[in-house]
């Protein structure tokens, strides 16, 4: 099986990242390991006109960090990505690629005006990983709204669907 691995870039919380092992392990049925932390990496993204980080330049940027991974590789940051063409987005990956990125920073209610809640906020952000990490094994969205690879354009969309993998999107990642 490939193994993934979990590649903080700053700023991230460690906390967030620890956490996300566990499950991830368990529903990729996969090796999980934490790398070192890559600092200026996102730095590299940014872009002043938007004052957000443009998530395809991280997914570049990374794969100079990793270029020959049989792993795969999923960038977390904390910072607001987008891609030309959206507003913003939770993630991006290479679909069959190796390489994802996703960013924290949509997914916490404090962004909101609302007061943080520690458990939601992770639920979202283990969702979400599971998503990218998704399109790394060539899974595109699922029409199931209960799988994590349904498509999410709002913090609402993200809530709706669940962490795991659906039974179809397990088959074709060959893990049922």
């Amino acid at each position: 099986m490939i193994s993934i691995r979990l590649a903080p870039l700053i700023p991230v919380s460690d906390k967030v990242v620890n956490e996300l092992v566990s499950p991830l392990t368990s529903i990729f049925q996969s090796e999980v390991s934490i790398e070192q932390s890559l600092r200026d990496l996102t730095e590299m993204s940014y872009d002043s006109s938007r004052a957000q980080y443009n998530s395809t330049s991280c997914i570049r940027e990374l794969l100079k960090v990793y270029p020959d991974s049989t792993s795969k590789i999923l960038g977390i940051t904390s910072v607001d990505l987008f891609v030309p063409v959206l507003t913003y987005v939770f993630g991006e990956a290479q679909l069959d690629g190796t390489i994802a990125v996703m960013s924290t920073y949509r997914l916490d209610d404090a962004l909101y005006g609302m007061e943080a809640d520690p458990i939601i906020f992770f639920e979202r952000v283990l969702k979400e990983a599971v998503h990218e990490l998704g399109h790394t094994y060539g899974l595109i969205h699922c029409k199931n709204f209960e799988c994590a690879m349904h498509s999410s354009t709002s913090v609402e969309d993200v809530d709706l669907k669940g962490a795991a993998l659906c039974v179809e999107c397990q088959k074709k990642i060959g893990i049922l």
